[in-house]
């Protein structure tokens, strides 16, 4: 009688580091390298430093040199900053269907809801630095402005600062949003700039409209973040108006990125 050797169970196959699913901290690194290492994406972002420094620099022979003031300096910038985040947040959303790297991307990342929120997280950190720019062309300004016989005033409510944070972080998000739920660079761009300006005009025409667009005109809302007191009834309308523009656009975004068929 015969017996058959069998052989000793293969040892399993250690996991190599490289096999692993990249970590959100991995991916939003590479969302970072990807605002500054596309053309569009890295001269926008040199565009809104050069608007920063441009407006601090106008500010400099035009506003009376009592009011040069670093405050001064620092929260008319945040308005036109603002107005071009929104555009960094779309390309970054927009960018693995405009540049058909989907399929490369999924691929890798089979979990494309971990994607998404490393490209916001990416346009969130982008935005904080925005502000940290409006600080340094501040403090430039204030400098120059000392030097050159103005007030050259340091004085600041740091609540201002808190309130430049959101304001970005928003504005950024509000593109994101855009952006995921069209995901077509041009079209959510165009629907960006034209429906809130749509909305707004509509508002000051239309008498019956005057009373929702205190809680749905980002534009109303979110101006007292340009001071330094905010009351909870204007972070009430804020919050209103942020879930009807960011947050149920992102949701409805998300789940389309989700379920869309990618060739």
């Amino acid at each position: 009688m015969s017996t058959v050797a069998t052989a000793p169970p293969a040892p399993p196959t250690p996991v190599r580091p490289a096999d692993r699913a990249p970590t959100l901290a991995r991916l939003t690194e590479v969302e970072l390298r990807k605002l500054v290492d596309t053309r569009a994406g890295r001269w926008l972002l040199i565009t809104i430093g050069v608007i920063a420094a441009a407006i601090v620099t106008v500010q400099l022979f035009v506003v009376p040199d009592e009011r040069q003031t670093f405050t001064a300096f620092f929260t008319p910038s945040l308005l036109p900053v603002g107005l071009l985040l929104p555009v960094v947040g779309i390309l970054s959303i927009t960018a693995e269907w405009s540049q058909r790297t989907a399929l490369t991307t999924y691929a890798l990342v089979p979990r494309r809801e971990r994607v998404v929120v490393a490209k916001l997280a990416a346009v969130v950190l982008a935005a904080l630095v925005s502000v940290l720019v409006s600080l340094a062309v501040a403090a430039a300004g204030t400098l120059l402005s000392g030097a050159t016989g103005g007030a050259g005033s340091w004085q600041f409510a740091w609540s201002l600062l808190l309130h430049a944070a959101v304001l970005q972080v928003v504005n950024v998000l509000l593109g994101a949003a855009f952006g995921l739920l069209l995901l077509n660079p041009p079209l959510a761009i165009v629907s960006y700039l034209v429906l809130p300006t749509i909305w707004s005009v509509l508002a000051a025409m239309v008498t019956a409209l005057r009373g929702p667009a205190g809680w749905l005109d980002t534009s109303v809302t979110m101006e007292p973040l340009f001071g330094p007191d905010v009351t909870a009834g204007q972070w009430g309308r804020m919050a209103v108006s942020w879930l009807v523009w960011v947050v149920v656009p992102l949701v409805a975004g998300l789940l389309r990125t989700v379920r869309r068929e990618v060739s």
